[in-house]
């Protein structure tokens, strides 16, 4: 079955670095899109960043300049290099995979926190 895991959250002072990665299986990785969103507390989810199959990047207003989305096909991972961090980043990250080619395909991992505090 699809498995979406993420890794790499935990609690880290304002303007430190985190890495998150997201391994995933029972897909075919290369052909999905892959997302990172986040959901703060009483919050509606957002989009952080999304990478094509291609390669190409998006980014929220919020992660702009300070994070960065990138892939390993090699490893069917996904990663989320993010700088700078600011106590407004606390949330719950989730990994998302999906297809964008007509096929069924719109997959969520389970999330990992993370807490940018003093």
């Amino acid at each position: 079955q699809v498995q979406l895991v993420e890794s790499g959250g935990g609690l880290v002072q304002p303007g430190g670095s985190l890495r998150l990665s997201c391994a995933a299986s029972g897909i075919i990785f290369r052909i999905y899109y892959m997302g990172w969103y986040r959901q703060a507390p009483g919050k509606q989810r957002e989009l952080v960043a999304t990478i094509t199959s291609g390669g190409s990047t998006d980014y929220g207003d919020s992660a702009k300049g300070r994070f960065t989305i990138s892939r390993d096909n090699a490893k069917n991972t996904v990663y989320l290099q993010m700088n700078s961090l600011k106590p407004e980043d606390t949330a719950v990250y989730y990994c998302n995979a999906k297809r964008v080619d007509g096929f069924p395909g719109d997959y969520w991992g389970q999330g990992t926190q993370v807490t940018v505090s003093s």
